[in-house]
């Protein structure tokens, strides 16, 4: 019976993840915050196949159209549905997410990780070039690495990346300085392990979950930087559909065309509120205590 239940036995990943989800599904919030983020995915998979018309189809005889009849969200000032860009630029908002991680998370964790078990001028040194990095606004920041680099969303992508590691970086010093005098890293240390060793298979497993949810945390911040950085032309340049260039280009007949900038906003507004409710969720489905009276 024993062995017949190990050979069905769910692995240990596999039951931790479901437990989090259950976790997430219980509470409203984290779940509307799981459910919009699973469909702007499932959205930018199947973007050919939802949106009515090509991104960049212009129609000059329908050009600033209200919503409804075959332009379910209007066109714009060129006769583009924007219903259609905004599905596809479901699809540069992930690019963007998911670049800036995983750059952001793995600088982060080095720096903070190293800082703290080092400790010394190592550390002295790390922390005030995160505390330079901390002290300016993350946009204001974004804005001058992207006037150095040049006008592109590539270059958004690596500025807001630059920007974004400092506070995962503290979070892993944190971290770090608790998990470094714990007795299963001095039985490592005294087993002749080494200082690299220490921190990739003992102290970068335990900051994950802090990481991770600082990480989804942040996406609310990176999605309005790359918004910003759109709308001030410094970003995604025109006719992309990013979100943020879209606002921008739409200003110019909001008056009028209230469609052009208030759908575009509501998406950045759905997607960025969506990021914080989960990674609220994920803090408290991960918190030792909420683990203790599952």
């Amino acid at each position: 019976m024993t062995t017949q239940a190990a050979k069905y036995s769910v692995p240990g990943p596999l039951l931790a993840l479901g437990n989090i989800l259950r976790f997430l599904l219980k509470s409203p919030t984290s779940a509307f915050g799981l459910l919009v983020i699973s469909v702007l995915i499932v959205v930018a998979i199947f973007a050919p196949w939802i949106a009515t018309v090509g991104p960049y189809a212009q129609d000059l005889n329908n050009t600033l159209a209200a919503p409804g009849g075959a332009h379910l969200f209007g066109t714009d000032e060129l006769g583009r549905d924007i219903f259609s860009r905004l599905v596809y630029g479901t699809r540069i908002t992930l690019t963007i997410i998911f670049l800036v991680s995983i750059v952001v998370g793995p600088i982060g964790i080095f720096v903070g990780t190293t800082a703290g078990y080092l400790g010394g001028k190592y550390d002295t040194i790390m922390m005030r070039i995160t505390d330079i990095f901390l002290s300016f606004p993350s946009l204001i920041l974004s804005l001058a690495f992207v006037a150095a680099l040049g006008p592109s969303l590539n270059n958004a992508i690596i500025a807001i990346a630059l920007t974004s590691w400092p506070p995962i970086a503290r979070l892993a010093r944190a971290e770090t300085l608790t998990f470094r005098s714990a007795d299963y890293v001095a039985a490592a240390r005294l087993q002749g392990a080494s200082t690299s060793r220490i921190i990739l298979k003992s102290i970068v497993p335990m900051c994950l979950p802090s990481v991770l949810i600082r990480l989804t945390l942040n996406m609310a911040t990176v999605i309005l930087t790359a918004a910003g950085l759109g709308f001030l032309g410094l970003g995604a340049q025109p006719p992309v559909p990013e979100w943020g260039a879209m606002i921008a280009m739409g200003r110019r007949y909001m008056i009028d065309s209230w469609w052009l900038v208030t759908f575009p906003g509501l998406a950045i507004l759905l997607v960025g509120l969506a990021f914080n409710l989960l990674g609220d969720g994920l803090r408290d489905a991960l918190d030792p205590k909420q683990m203790n009276r599952r």
